[in-house]
């Protein structure tokens, strides 16, 4: 490492020699309704609907949605050049990361990744790409970066998202090629040449820092930027899509997956052979690429943990590690600096697995499993802010039970069922981490008692389904209302079959529960719920993956996505996305904007929503409660350059609208 470092700081330098390379982005404004239009009449100084400029390399109104080629010439990128351009591609990201709303506003990249991080990222896939031509003998061509950027464009599950990555790059091909198209081929042949070799890539780092300088000679090479569809999304209703297994994680189950708003990152479980891993994967619909996850100072391999992302991390605790020992550890993972850091220990809650975790906003609430003296009803909370630990009351809390659901509702966790050693359980309690404090949940009407079932929160109402219970196999469920401590019955008409170990997602009007077993077969069927008319519609099995259990499910906005899990034999690494178009927000949100007197303002409407207030966020704020009558006005008191970002929802409630963004350029 030492000569890692030092070797680093005579390359650098070398770098700034190479010739700086000028970018430039040309394209129409997104075009507006009638009713926007005249609204906005006599207004120059607004971008609407787009993002906000992020470097010199993005001018707010670039969009790849045909093949361009640039002229053939010598062109060279300096080390400044490809750190601007890695900083654009991560302000994307950042862009669609999901930022709990009762965080406030999200911060400014900077806030969460350093200047020296992105750096970092420049020097490491030039190192990279280095080490591949000393195993290989050979350069990256320009061909196959060519090919690596028509498969991006081909493959990407999420165009909207890539237009705005190659926007940010200029639309121009060679920036694209060098700054997106390498660092991800870069990664997938490293991973597959580290498949087939005894000693890691890492050990040749020095030798390939002297001869970075090398590696980026400039290039005579006559790039085109390939066309991506000029739809907003490749998402057609009831429809399975299979992920890609080009540098995937292996074959696993028992893990944890998370979604960021533009990466689904998996990490841990149990593999063949009794494996236990502390590896993972980040996969990006975008580029429909995998990118491994850093094992620097991650948490002991371990496997039936938790996982919850609090909008800059992703938290793991817990689980069984090597052994079967039940942990007490953890990590935060940082998918933007690919790095990890240790949760602290003091005040930590027992070692356990089987436990439950949700994100409040600024903790990380565990509760319940099992651990060495038996079964559990503590708990504690984890602020990553202070690294610290506070431990929950067990005054009122729920009797011990391992594999319980829990929900976050936006001011209580509430869990529910799980086994107590003897039978399943109907029980549960509502914790509220203000006061400290539990309230039992109402058995009455409650279903049936389970483990193994599944929880999701609809923005009202908790819904439990499924798992098994002292009378078998369930394919029953009900919804319990907190705010009336009641229960009511889910429809069992065209429910799916009764199932244990299987995965459910909330889509904003739907609950998709999906794969999972009855010991004897492994299903990849599954159904849609909708609990506003109390109904179920079964899921395609066209084209879906083959069945399984124990795998992992993360909602995306528009998909589902399902990966890893096992069935009778092997174990899998394998995935598909699910479209569902009926998890498209109920309330549909517009905005527009305009100065007004040299004030920022923007006009809200929408439609879809039922309640008789809406409360509109500003930025992840709370601006005004106003009523439902789907027009409202926001002043910001802003005078200059500014972006935006506004959701509306049904006053006190998660159900929410799109997201929209509007940008003020001057």
């Amino acid at each position: 490492m030492k000569m890692f470092r030092l070797t680093l700081a005579g390359v650098l330098p070398a770098f700034v020699l190479l010739v700086a390379l000028k970018f430039s982005a040309d394209a129409a404004p997104a075009s507006q309704s009638a009713a926007t239009q005249s609204w906005l009449i006599d207004d120059e100084n607004v971008n609407y609907h787009v993002w906000q400029p992020v470097s010199p390399l993005y001018d707010g109104n670039g969009d790849a949605t045909a093949a361009v080629a640039v002229p053939f010439q010598s062109r060279q990128l300096s080390f400044t050049d490809r750190v601007a351009c890695q900083r654009a591609i991560e302000e994307v990201y950042w862009r669609h990361r999901i930022w709990p709303r009762n965080r406030g506003a999200r911060p400014p990249l900077d806030a969460v990744m350093s200047q020296a991080a992105i750096e970092k990222k420049v020097q490491d896939y030039l190192r990279d790409s280095v080490l591949l031509e000393e195993q290989w003998q050979k350069s990256i061509t320009p061909e196959q970066l060519q090919a690596e950027m028509e498969r991006m464009a081909e493959h990407t599950k999420q165009p909207e998202v890539l237009r705005e990555l190659f926007a940010a790059l200029g639309n121009d091909p060679f920036t694209i090629a060098e700054c997106l198209a390498r660092p991800t081929l870069t990664g997938r042949l490293q991973f597959a040449r580290a498949e087939g070799r005894d000693e890691p890539l890492e050990s040749s780092s020095a030798t390939a820092q002297e001869r970075m300088p090398d590696m980026i000679a400039a290039a005579n090479t006559n790039y085109t930027l390939p066309a991506i569809s000029g739809q907003s999304s490749d998402c057609i209703d009831d429809n399975w899509t299979a992920t890609s297994t080009i540098n995937v994680p292996k074959q696993r189950r028992d893990h944890t997956a998370v979604w960021t708003g533009s990466e689904m990152i998996v990490w841990g479980g149990l593999g063949p052979q009794d494996a236990i891993f502390l590896t993972g994967g980040r996969y990006n619909p975008s580029t429909d690429s995998w990118i491994n996850t850093s094992t620097t100072n991650a948490p002991t391999a371990r496997w039936v943990h938790t996982a919850v992302w609090t909008g800059s991390e992703m938290i793991v605790w817990g689980g069984l590690g090597p052994q079967g020992t039940a942990l007490l550890t953890g990590g935060r993972y940082n998918p933007g600096t690919d790095s990890w850091t240790a949760t602290s220990t003091t005040n930590a809650p027992g070692p356990r697995t089987g436990h439950t975790a949700v994100w409040t906003g600024s903790e990380m609430i565990v509760w319940g499993g099992g651990g060495p003296t038996g079964l559990l009803n503590t708990g504690g909370r984890y602020n990553p802010g202070t690294d610290s630990w506070t431990a929950t009351s067990t005054t009122n809390a729920p009797g011990p039970r391992t594999v319980p659901t829990a929900v976050w509702t936006g001011s209580e966790m509430i869990t529910w069922g799980g086994f107590d050693n003897s039978m399943g359980l109907n029980t549960g309690g509502r914790y509220n981490p203000g006061t400290d404090s539990w309230a039992a949940t109402s058995t009455t009407n409650a279903p049936d008692a389970r483990a193994s079932h599944s929880a999701v929160w609809t923005g009202s109402e908790m819904i439990v389904w499924g798992g098994g219970g002292p009378t078998g196999l369930l394919n029953t469920g009900g919804r319990y209302n907190p705010g009336t401590d009641s229960w009511m019955a889910t429809s069992t008409t065209n429910a799916p079959v009764a199932r244990y170990w299987f995965t459910a997602v909330w889509t904003s009007s739907e609950m998709i529960i999906w794969g999972g077993t009855d010991s004897n077969n492994y299903f990849n069927t599954g159904g849609r719920y909708n609990p506003g008319t109390d109904s179920w519609t079964a899921t395609s099995t066209t084209n879906a993956p083959a069945g399984r259990q124990l795998h992992s499910a993360v909602w995306t906005g528009s998909e589902m996505i399902v990966w890893g899990g096992s069935r009778q034999g092997p174990f899998l690494d394998t995935g598909g996305r699910y479209c569902a178009q009926g998890g498209i927000p109920a309330i549909a949100l517009e905005t527009a904007a305009r100065k007004r007197r040299g004030i920022n303002t923007v006009r809200l409407t929408w439609s879809g929503a039922t309640s008789t207030d809406i409360d509109v966020y500003r930025d992840g704020v709370l601006v005004v409660t106003t009523p439902n009558d789907g027009d409202y006005t926001d002043s910001t008191g802003d005078t200059g350059r500014a972006r935006y970002t506004y959701q509306v929802c049904e006053a006190g409630t998660q159900v929410c609208s799109n997201e929209e963004v509007v940008v003020f350029k001057h």
